[in-house]
Parts: structure tokens; C-alpha cells; sequence
């Protein structure tokens, strides 16, 4: 392929993964987005094999059949629920990529025009060392957040004693190890390199709470395209430049976002030193307090005698896979007349999203949808706020309890309420592993069982 065509086909790739992130901006337009996404990434792979420098097409084609058939095997046979581990398992290949390909180039730099064996270009040498180093980052931090959000490992925050200190003195050290690699071209000292980073993937991930896995998903995401750019300058390579910077900006704004919804700072973030800074070792048990649990034909009566509704969904919600019947509820509510909406907060779920896919699956109307700065205030007139399967986005603890570790994060009103309906199977603790006091407030009504079920019975019950 002539080099004209494949710069031109790399542009449109390009063009393509830009317009992918312009749909995904938004519901209504996400699928067209997908659709972008696709085209210019199966673009950009033809374009690369059409290349004449490129051979070992069996190789090539085998690993591309390997890896396609394993991932529509997990395509189909994932559950929404599991998404976010998903996510974030993929970023870990992602990063373990970039080290590959970082470590191949380091010992091959004549295939790859620039240099020689121990005659490497020193800004090369630069962007070898930043793509392994974030690519192992990025390969252990996303082991250890699907490791938490699959529950292999606690979501509370794994802390001790001078820890931000010691991830202080890895990057120095690191920093350091890259100027000694641009000197020397050691081998030893690449590959001490990756050994440290993939080191610190795990310590600055380990400290991050489970209610905090959501912006570590989106930093991860972030992680993965800047290594994959680094690694783009290396290869002369203008579309990974491209889609990795792009990946890398809009990973880095999404968690920008986050942490303003979740009042965390950015840097923090980007540093891994947010989430469980004070042990709650004083959290109140309140297992010995009395709570209102009430029954399906309760829940059905209050409803449709409420004038306005709002609906609080969780990953209980997700979990229950109740999206569907909670949307023919809200639809019969709406047929009586009464307002529906419902309020999605920034990390509801395990990733940035996912409770508005789960309500786009099950086709609740866009305009019914509200963020937490759109909504929050109406919680004060509206006579329900139906929380199902969602703790810790409406734990008064965080407004409250300096040493909860969600002390800080914006929450919904809820409390403000005429009532407050709660779907759970337990009192049991959310996510971040700390009690709910709004359990047990007087205009709090526990409905207790399976999201699914309960919606079900509810319905039921609005038809007797």
C-alpha cells in the first residue's frame, strides 16, 4: 500500500475514533458512536496489515482468531453486571501490551528504525521507558480493581503505615532509573523498571475503597491510552498516537468529572492517594435498632397515592437485573398520574455509566433520567424516593461522619422525602463496608428481599 493511502486511512481511523467519543457522549447517541468505534479501529487494522513491511500474515491472522473468539465468548456470555470487572480486566491487557511491545522494540530497535543494540536514540529510550511504565501500572492496578470489584478481594482500603511515602519514593526511583537507562541502555535496568512499576500498580490502587472503584476505572481507562501513546511515538506510529491520546484525554476528563460529583481531588486521584485516608473504627452498629420493614402491598399503596416519585437505582438494582420490571412499574405509576423520574448518581454502579445503560436497556425514556445536580433539590418536594439496590450514595455518613470513608462525596437528599422506600435484600452494609443510619430514620420503609421480586410483587399488587 502506498504510503499516501495508508496516512489517509489512518486519518479516517482517527476521524472515526473521535466521532466514537463524540456519540458515546450521550444515550441517544452511543450506539451510532459503537458503530464509529468499530469502523475505524477494524480501518485501522486492514490498513496496518495492507503495510509492506508487514509479514508473518499466519501469525497474524492466528492471533487475531484466538483473541476474537475468546472475546465473543465473553461478549455473549457476560452479564451486565459483571461489566465493570470486564472493563477493567481489559484494561489490564492493555497494559500488559504495552510492556510486550516496549520490551520487543527495547531488544530489536533496528526493526523498528531507531537505532541499534546499545545504540538505542535517547528520546526513544524515553518513550520506551514511560510506555512500560505506565502499561505495568496499568496491567496491576486493573488486577487489583477487578480483584475488588469482583469480590476476590475486600473493597475496603487496604492501609499502612507510610504507604503514600513509599509510592512517593517508587516514582522517584523510577524517574531516576529512567535517566540511568538513557545512559546505559541496560538491560537490567529496563526490566527493573517494569518489575517497580508493575509494583506500584498494586500500592497505589490497594488504599482505594470499593465505593471509589468507579473513578479508578475511568483513571485506569486513562492510564491505558497514554501508554499506548508513548509506545505510538516509539513505533512512528500517528494513528496509536492518535486513539491513545484521545483514550488518555478522555479517560483523564471523565475522571475530572467524577471527582468534582464525588468532591475528591483530582490529583489524588491520578496519584492513588484518595479513599479510606481515616479507619471508621468508630461506626456506629446499628443492627440493635429497630427498623420499618415493610411488605410489596405497602410499598404498592404509598406509591400510587404519591403525587411525585423519584427513583434511586443501585447495583443491587443491576444485580437483580430488575430494570425491566422497575420501568413497568414506573409506567403503570405514570397511568395514575404520578411523576416519575429517576436520579443517577455519579458512581452508582461499579464504572462511569452503568446504571444508564441498564435503564437504556430496559428503554426508559432519556428525559426521565436526571443527574445528581439536576435532581438533588427535589428530593424536599417529592412525596417518595424509591431507592433499589443503591446504599452508599445516600448514607447521610458522608455528610456527616468525618471518618467514614465517604465523608465528603456528594449524596442524594433522600432523606429530605416524604418517605423513603428501600429495596435490599439485608441491613446489611454497601459497597464501602460501613453502616447505613437512614435505615432506621421514621420515614424510612425497608422492603427487604430481591429488587426483582419486590418490583414484581408491587406490580402485583397495584393490579388487585
Amino acid at each position: 500500500m502506498p504510503i499516501t493511502v495508508s496516512l489517509f486511512s489512518y486519518l479516517v481511523s482517527a476521524v472515526c475514533c473521535i466521532m466514537a467519543l463524540r456519540g458515546l457522549s450521550g444515550p441517544q447517541t452511543a450506539q451510532n458512536g459503537l458503530r464509529f468505534g468499530i469502523g475505524g479501529m477494524a480501518l485501522a487494522i486492514l490498513t496496518t496489515l495492507m503495510l509492506k513491511d508487514v509479514n508473518s500474515y499466519g501469525l497474524i491472522v492466528l492471533g487475531i482468531f484466538i483473541g476474537g473468539s475468546i472475546g465473543t465468548v465473553i461478549a455473549l456470555k457476560i452479564e451486565m453486571t459483571a461489566l465493570p470487572q470486564l472493563v477493567a480486566a481489559f484494561h489490564s491487557l492493555i497494559g500488559l501490551a504495552a510492556v510486550f511491545i516496549a520490551g520487543a522494540v527495547f531488544h530489536n530497535p533496528e526493526i523498528y528504525g531507531i537505532g541499534s543494540t546499545d545504540n538505542i536514540c535517547v528520546g526513544s529510550l524515553i518513550e520506551m521507558s514511560l510506555g512500560v511504565a505506565i502499561g505495568a501500572v496499568t496491567f496491576t492496578g486493573s488486577i487489583i480493581a477487578f480483584g475488588k470489584l469482583q469480590g476476590i478481594i475486600t473493597g475496603a482500603p487496604i492501609i499502612f503505615k507510610k504507604q503514600h511515602l513509599l509510592n512517593a519514593a517508587l516514582g522517584a526511583i523510577l524517574a531516576l532509573l529512567v535517566m540511568v537507562l538513557c545512559l546505559t541502555e541496560s538491560a537490567f535496568v529496563f526490566w527493573l523498571i517494569v518489575v517497580l512499576s508493575l509494583a506500584l500498580g498494586v500500592l497505589i490502587i490497594i488504599p482505594i475503597g470499593g465505593a471509589d472503584m468507579p473513578v479508578i476505572v475511568s483513571m485506569l481507562n486513562s492510564y491505558s491510552g497514554w501508554a499506548a501513546a508513548a509506545l505510538g511515538f516509539t513505533l512512528q506510529n500517528n494513528l496509536l498516537i492518535i486513539v491513545g491520546a484521545l483514550v488518555g484525554a478522555s479517560g483523564a476528563i471523565l475522571s475530572y468529572i467524577m471527582c468534582k460529583g464525588m468532591n475528591r481531588s483530582f490529583f489524588n486521584v491520578i496519584l492513588g492517594g484518595f479513599g479510606g485516608e481515616v479507619a471508621a473504627d468508630d461506626m456506629a452498629n446499628h443492627s440493635n435498632k429497630p427498623a420499618k420493614i415493610g411488605s410489596a402491598e405497602d410499598a404498592a399503596f404509598i406509591l400510587k397515592n404519591a403525587s411525585s416519585v423519584i427513583i434511586v437505582p443501585g447495583y443491587g438494582m443491576a444485580v437483580a437485573q430488575a430494570q425491566h420490571a422497575l420501568r413497568e412499574m414506573a409506567d403503570i405509576l405514570k397511568e395514575e398520574g404520578v411523576k416519575v423520574r429517576y436520579a443517577i448518581h455519579p458512581v452508582a454502579g461499579r464504572m462511569p455509566g452503568h446504571m444508564n445503560v441498564l435503564l437504556a436497556e430496559a428503554n426508559v425514556p432519556y428525559e426521565d433520567v436526571l443527574e445528581l445536580d439536576e435532581i438533588n433539590r427535589d428530593f424536599s418536594q417529592t412525596d417518595v424516593a424509591f431507592v433499589i439496590g443503591a446504599n452508599d450514595i445516600v448514607n447521610p455518613a458522608a455528610k456527616k461522619d468525618p471518618t467514614s470513608p465517604i465523608y465528603g462525596m456528594p449524596i442524594f437528599d433522600v432523606e429530605s422525602s416524604g418517605t423513603v422506600m428501600f429495596i435490599k435484600r439485608t441491613l446489611g452494609s454497601g459497597y464501602a463496608g460501613i453502616d447505613n443510619e437512614l435505615f432506621f430514620y421514621d420515614n424510612t420503609m425497608m422492603l427487604l428481599g430481591d429488587a426483582k421480586k419486590m418490583c414484581d410483587g408491587i406490580i402485583k399488587s397495584f393490579e388487585n
